[in-house]
């Protein structure tokens, strides 16, 4: 193995250790903790969290806050694995279905544009665009339908 495969692996390694222990407070933290958002920031970049990031975003009983957190992480870092992805996606829609906060709704519907692949979020954003009772959870799709056609147009959209 030369040095550029021990670093990669040694830095794979660090960061599920890294993601590892934050999980694990995060989990042993009260309900209502902002160092679960806080948490959820210092994940922001680490691949390794991302299956744990959406568990927290279509959890209705989480955090809103750490919720809000991991729309955003899904947003600015979708996952390249397909069913992954696909599973980001729906978690994303169950967040936008949440008729308890409004708050986690609209981060949701800014966060779907790179799933919009998947006919069902497709869909999903198009009817909440056009027919949500919250003006701002509208404006958040709105926003995402923009963003979804320049993804795709500049080549960086959904598989």
């Amino acid at each position: 193995m030369n040095d550029t495969n021990l670093t990669t692996t040694t830095e794979a390694a660090s960061a599920a250790e890294a993601a590892e222990r934050l999980i694990a407070e995060f989990r042993a933290l009260p309900a209502g903790s902002d160092r679960k958002r806080e948490i959820i920031t210092e994940l922001d970049d680490n691949t390794q969290a991302l299956p744990f990031l959406v568990s927290v975003v279509a959890d209705p009983g989480e955090y809103d806050l750490a919720r809000v957190e991991s729309a955003t992480v899904l947003r600015l870092w979708p996952p390249a694995d397909p069913a992954l992805r696909h599973q980001a996606g729906r978690a994303l829609l169950t967040a936008l279905r949440d008729p308890e906060e409004d708050l986690v709704r609209q981060y949701a519907a800014m966060s779907l544009a790179p799933y919009t692949a998947d006919p069902v979020v497709a869909t999903a954003l198009d009817t909440t665009a056009r027919a949500d009772e919250d003006p701002l959870v509208r404006d958040s799709a709105r926003f995402s339908i923009k963003e979804a056609h320049r993804l795709q147009g500049a080549g960086a959209g959904s598989p």
